[in-house]
């Protein structure tokens, strides 16, 4: 099996990729990194002793619906997800949708939520 991890171009999505890596190792398997951010993740410093798969983001569609479309492309294959998520104000709760809340809602897979 497989842990896959949403990493957008922010400090959450680091602390997600250091969450998804401790997981890995916790289940001996391996990780898949799925690039939210435009640019190519920078893959020094990952370790070099698991089996990471990184996986680059295409086009400028919704964030949550790549995470969701490679969760169906790997179905079957994944068994954790991790994301990290933002502290928001009620508020912004109810303004603003958010793609941690909607990964929440809608993988079909466990999701391991992480704060900075």
């Amino acid at each position: 099996m497989t842990v896959m991890v949403a990493v957008p171009d922010s400090p959450e999505g680091r602390t997600a990729l250091s969450a998804a890596i401790d997981e890995t190792r916790l289940r001996d398997t391996d990780l898949l990194v799925l690039n939210l951010a435009l640019d190519p993740l920078d893959v020094v410093g990952m370790p070099s002793d698991l089996p990471i798969t990184v996986r680059e983001r295409t086009g400028h569609a919704d964030l949550a619906d790549c995470v969701l479309a490679a969760l169906d492309e790997y179905e079957g294959k994944v068994d954790l997800l991790v994301i990290g998520m933002k502290k928001r104000t009620p508020i912004g709760k109810a303004l603003l949708g958010s793609l941690s809340q909607r990964l929440l809602l809608e993988a079909e897979v466990p999701v391991l939520a992480v704060k900075r």
